[in-house]
């Protein structure tokens, strides 16, 4: 389906009050997600682009929880509750009844439907409006059509009907273009049609589907017009089948930024949400996932093995074996392996954060490292300066957390414990193996450890008998060593 300009569409009803029990779920069918947007959003969002005048969203199974997602992503979206479900005939009837009167086109789709487009609706609109017809069919054309009803078409094109599969005798059976139970109808036609359905059938439901044969044999024209991908009418009904929607989509949104020139090493193994930028030049390693409204700028290389969620990576930045929530990472900066950051946390150019380092809300200037084995959390850390390996900023004292200012072209030893509040002067160093619990003045060396004793022949005497001792023993007799000597001089052994 080629998409053409769309015309007025006077409503948009979404129908979302099915149960779903094959999703085996508390949560809502509508509710579960995929690529970074519930099903019911990506709906939404493929319908936003019509424009219509009024959005109904029908929902009666968890309504509560729906209706508040609905505030959430679409606000002027108008639930409208089927407090019986008695078919989706008689679930349009309810939305329009809940709508003031409508003049014009009215869409009607599934809220389950997440790989649907807002180019298939424009054009769906369209071949309505440029047909004149009083319904047009969403359709699609399967390889394989079982379990979908379908589109009986009279010699003029027009659609003669549409027989569910077990009403389908074996000629009727081989077509293969299925109904996706998604339509564009005029208002006036749509109401009137709605007025004359019965429940008189095996399931004693309203089925949208009799609006047409009850169109057609009034004379008025029916059409159907198929989708380009089949794969968009697919709806969701249970777990596999929101996978099986997952991957598809990730498939469309890998290959669509393969396109604008990013490169993806291995696409099979990288997710990427609906939501997400990716700049020119920015290659994503396999084994990624890039989730909720990340941005990746030009150059910028991600992954392997990286989860990023609504973060912010710079130009030309490198991120490897990362797992990041809320966080940024400015131009040419260097993070992991095997690092964590945390909301808050703002790396700056050139910066470095590495192996097995954890931030949060913690910001890193220009050129500043944090090469290893360190958590830093609450501070600020200014140009240049240098974190030692093992190091820690004691920000939690059991009821507040306190915060930690390092200055510029700062080095702090490893092992170095910065006990907060406290600040550290720009030029300062501190000794490795140090509680700094006091604030260091610019250019000063604070040490903040014990002096250290040496208790000689300690673990022959004290640890006879194990690989240690047997080891010391060796040791000191090739040494010529006796074992006696003590700490201090004091002629008498110290633990």
């Amino acid at each position: 389906m080629t998409a053409a300009r769309t015309a007025p569409v006077a409503a948009v009803i979404v129908l979302a009050a099915g149960e779903g029990t094959r999703m085996r779920s508390a949560t809502p069918k509508v509710l579960h997600a995929i690529g970074g947007r519930t099903l019911l959003g990506h709906v939404l969002a493929a319908t936003g682009t019509l424009n219509p005048d009024h959005l109904a969203v029908v929902i009666g199974h968890g309504r509560e929880a729906v209706a508040e997602h609905l505030a959430a992503v679409a606000p002027k979206a108008q639930p409208v509750v089927q407090e019986e479900q008695h078919g989706t005939g008689h679930a349009v009837r309810v939305a329009l009844e809940a709508l003031p009167p409508l003049t014009g086109t009215v869409v009607v789709v599934a809220g389950d439907t997440p790989l649907l487009t807002a180019e298939t609706l424009s054009g769906l609109v369209a071949a309505h409006a440029s047909a004149g017809a009083a319904a047009t069919v969403l359709s699609a054309v399967l390889d394989d059509p079982a379990g979908y009803g379908r589109v009986l078409r009279a010699p003029d094109g027009s659609v003669a009907g549409i027989v569910e599969q077990k009403d389908a005798d074996d000629h009727q059976r081989a077509v293969r273009e299925v109904n996706s139970g998604m339509y564009a109808f005029g208002a006036a036609e749509l109401a009137a049609a709605l007025a004359k359905l019965t429940r008189d059938n095996a399931q004693g439901e309203e089925y949208l589907t009799d609006v047409l044969g009850i169109l057609r044999a009034q004379g008025r024209p029916v059409a159907a017009v198929a989708a380009e991908d089949p794969h968009e009418i697919l709806g969701v009904n249970d777990r596999a089948q929101l996978a099986e929607a997952g991957r598809l989509l990730r498939d469309r949104v890998v290959r669509r930024w393969m396109r604008e020139g990013v490169t993806v090493v291995d696409p099979a193994t990288t997710w990427i949400d609906v939501d997400v930028e990716l700049h020119r030049d920015a290659v994503v390693q396999p084994h990624t996932q890039l989730l909720g409204k990340t941005l990746v700028a030009t150059g910028a290389e991600v992954g392997p093995d990286t989860t990023l969620r609504d973060c912010l990576v710079g130009e030309g930045a490198h991120v490897r074996r990362c797992d990041a929530d809320r966080a940024v990472v400015g131009p040419q900066a260097s993070v992991g392996p095997f690092t964590y950051l945390r909301p808050g946390t703002v790396l700056g150019p050139g910066s470095r954060a590495g192996a097995y380092v954890e931030l949060k809300n913690a910001v890193v200037g220009e050129g500043s490292k944090v090469p290893h084995l360190s958590y830093v959390g609450d501070a600020e850390i200014g140009v240049g300066s240098n974190i030692g390996a093992a190091t820690v900023f004691v920000n939690y004292d059991g009821v507040a957390k306190h915060h930690t200012t390092i200055g510029d072209h700062v080095r702090i030893g490893s092992d170095t414990m910065l006990v907060a509040p406290l600040e550290v002067g720009d030029g300062a160093y501190t000794a490795a193996g140090s509680v700094i619990t006091e604030d260091v003045p610019p250019g000063a060396m604070a040490v903040g450890r014990a002096r250290q004793r040496v208790i000689e022949g300690w673990v022959e005497r004290k640890r006879g008998g194990t690989a240690s001792a047997e080891a010391a023993r060796t040791a000191r007799e090739a040494a010529g060593q006796d074992g006696t000597r003590s700490a201090g001089g004091s002629g008498e052994a110290e633990e």
